[in-house]
C-alpha cells in the first residue's frame, strides 16, 4: 500500500488523503451519533432485569410453609397494630369533610338506665362513607281521564326519553359513558357490575345504549365544531387510536384523533380521521385565521404558512430535545435548559401575580425577550460547530428551524408558551387505549370523539361529568336550537352556580 502511494502524483495523493479524512470524519460522526443514541436509550430504559427472576438454585421453591414460631410472632404483631389503630387519637391534620354532602346521623346513648340522669352535652365524630351505585326502577304511572259523556280520553304525555321505548334512563346512560370514557372501564367490566346486583343485561344491549346515547349528542357536537372553526387561537395535536376496520381482515386500522384546544374559550374538540395526513385537518383548518400553535409535525407547515395565520411552536417540545442531549453534550444542553427554565419562571410569575394579558405582554417584552435573543444568538453560533446527527445537534436544529414560531408567543399576552394544555386533554385517550384497546369501527371512533370533547371541557371547567351528561341527555331533544350552547359543560356550570 505504501509503495502504491509513493507512485502517486502530489495531486492524486492529496485526493486520497482528503477522501480518507472524509471517511474518518463520517465514521467519527456516526460513532458520536450512535453513542448518543445508546446513552439516550439507557436513560429511557426502565423495568427490572430478567436475571433477577430467572431463579436462584438455593432459593426456597413455592409453595413454602412459614415456621409456626414466626406465624405466632406475626399474629401478635398484627394484634398490637390493630389495638393501636383502635385506640389512637384522631389525627390533628386530617382532611376536612366536604360540606355539600348529605348527613346521616346515628345517635348513640350510654347503656343502662338513664332515667335518673341528665344529658349535659354530646360529642360528634364524623367519617366519610359511601354506598355502591344504587340501581332502581323509575316507574311512570299516567292516569287516564275521560269525560262522563264518553267523548274522549285524556292522558299526560311521557317526559322526553333518551332512548325511545328503551329501559335505560339518563342517569344509567350517563354512568355507563362516564365509566367507559372518563374512568376507562370497558363495557364488559361494567356488565360485571350489573351482574353483581343480579341485573342481567346482554352485552349487545349495553353497546346499543352507548351508541344511541352518543348519537343524541350529535347536534351539540356539530355546534361545537362550528364554534371552534370561528376561534382565533387554536392549539392542535393528534394522537393514534386503533380501529377494527372490516376492510382489513384480522388487523386493526391505525386511525387518529385530531384535537383542537381553544385556550381563551376553554373548549376542546376531538375529531376522528382514518389518516394522519394533512388532509385530515382541512375541515377545521382549511379556512382558519389567527394564531395556530402546534408541535413540529411537518403536516402543519402548509397551514402555518398561510397569510392569515401566525404560527406558534411549543417550547416544551424544544426543551425535551435538549433534555435528551444531556448525555451527549451536558454543558451545552444544560446551558439551553437553563435559559428555557428562566423563560418558564417568567410565565409562573405572570400567573402568580394574576396579570392581565396587556401586563403579561409587557413583562415578556421586558424580561423574556432578552433571554430569547441571547439563546437565539447562542444557537446560531454553536450549531455551526455541532454534528447535525448528534443529539445536541438535533436539539439545536429543532429550535433553530422553528425559532420565529418559538418566539411568537411574545405577540400577545393571551398566547401560551407551549402546547402542554392540549397534551393534558389528550391523556384520557392514552389511558383508554390501555383498557379497551380499540374502537369497533370508524363511526364508533367518531362517536367517541364527541364524548371525549365534552368530557375534556368538563375537566377544564371543573364540572362533574356525570351530572352534566345526565342533564344534557335529558334536555337535548327538547331545548330550542338557538339555546343549544346552554348545554355546553362550561355553561352548565354557570347555571348550577347561580
Amino acid at each position: 500500500m505504501e509503495t502504491a502511494l509513493e507512485n502517486l502524483s502530489k495531486e492524486d495523493l492529496l485526493k486520497v488523503i482528503s477522501s480518507r479524512d472524509q471517511t474518518l470524519s463520517e465514521r467519527d460522526e456516526k460513532i458520536v451519533y450512535l453513542e448518543a443514541q445508546l446513552s439516550m436509550y439507557k436513560r429511557m430504559q426502565f423495568g427490572q432485569k430478567r436475571e433477577r427472576f430467572e431463579g436462584d438454585p438455593n432459593q426456597t421453591m413455592l409453595p413454602f410453609q412459614t415456621e409456626p414460631e414466626k406465624v405466632e410472632e406475626q399474629q401478635q404483631e398484627i394484634k398490637k397494630k390493630i389495638e393501636y389503630v383502635r385506640k389512637r387519637p384522631n389525627h390533628k391534620g386530617r382532611a376536612k369533610l366536604p360540606s355539600h354532602l348529605p348527613i346521616e346521623e346515628v345517635e348513640i346513648h350510654p347503656e343502662g338506665d338513664l332515667s335518673e340522669m341528665v344529658c349535659i352535652g354530646k360529642e360528634i365524630t364524623e367519617e366519610l362513607e359511601c354506598e355502591p351505585a344504587k340501581f332502581y326502577i323509575k316507574r311512570y304511572i299516567r292516569y287516564k281521564y275521560a269525560p262522563k259523556d264518553g267523548s274522549g280520553v285524556s292522558i299526560a304525555e311521557l317526559p322526553e326519553r333518551v332512548i325511545d321505548k328503551g329501559i335505560a334512563g339518563p342517569g344509567l346512560l350517563a354512568m355507563i359513558l362516564v365509566g367507559k370514557y372518563m374512568d376507562h372501564m370497558p363495557l364488559y367490566r361494567q356488565k360485571q357490575v350489573f351482574a353483581r346486583e343480579n341485573i342481567q343485561i346482554p352485552s349487545s344491549t349495553i353497546e346499543g345504549w352507548t351508541r344511541q346515547a352518543l348519537e343524541k349528542l350529535e347536534p351539540l357536537y356539530e355546534n361545537l365544531v362550528f364554534d371552534t372553526k370561528a376561534m382565533g387561537y387554536l392549539q392542535v395535536a393528534e394522537t393514534p387510536i386503533k380501529v377494527l376496520d372490516s376492510d382489513k381482515k384480522g388487523a386493526a386500522h391505525q386511525g387518529y384523533y385530531w384535537v383542537y384546544h381553544a385556550p381563551l374559550e376553554g373548549t376542546v374538540l376531538f375529531d376522528y380521521s382514518p389518516t394522519r395526513g394533512g388532509i385530515a385537518a382541512v375541515p377545521m383548518l382549511g379556512n382558519f385565521k389567527g394564531y395556530l400553535q402546534t408541535d413540529g409535525y411537518a403536516v402543519y407547515d402548509s397551514y402555518a404558512k398561510k397569510k392569515e395565520v401566525t404560527h406558534l411552536a411549543c417550547l416544551a417540545h424544544a426543551r425535551r430535545e435538549f433534555e435528551k442531549a444531556l448525555d451527549n453534550d451536558r454543558p451545552r444542553a444544560e446551558k439551553a435548559l437553563l435559559m428555557i427554565q428562566q423563560l418558564y419562571a417568567i410565565e409562573r410569575k405572570a400567573k402568580q401575580d394574576n396579570l392581565s394579558p396587556e401586563k403579561i405582554k409587557e413583562l415578556r417584552l421586558e424580561e423574556s425577550l432578552p433571554i430569547i435573543n441571547e439563546m437565539g444568538k447562542w444557537i446560531f453560533e454553536e450549531i455551526k460547530n455541532t454534528l447535525p446527527k448528534s443529539q445536541i445537534g438535533k436539539a439545536m436544529g429543532y429550535a433553530y428551524a422553528r425559532w420565529d414560531a418559538l418566539s411568537a408567543y411574545l405577540y400577545d399576552g393571551n398566547l401560551l408558551i407551549d402546547n402542554n394544555l392540549i397534551e393534558n386533554a389528550i391523556r384520557p385517550v392514552a389511558l383508554g387505549r390501555k383498557n379497551y384497546l380499540f374502537a369497533g369501527s370508524h363511526e364508533a371512533a367518531q362517536r367517541a370523539a364527541m364524548i371525549y370533547s365534552f368530557f375534556a371541557i368538563c375537566k377544564k371547567h371543573e364540572v362533574n361529568p356525570f351530572q352534566w351528561l345526565k342533564y344534557a341527555l335529558q334536555n337535548i331533544a327538547s331545548i330550542n336550537h338557538k339555546n343549544l350552547t346552554d348545554l355546553y359543560p362550561q355553561n352548565f356550570k354557570k347555571s348550577t352556580d347561580m
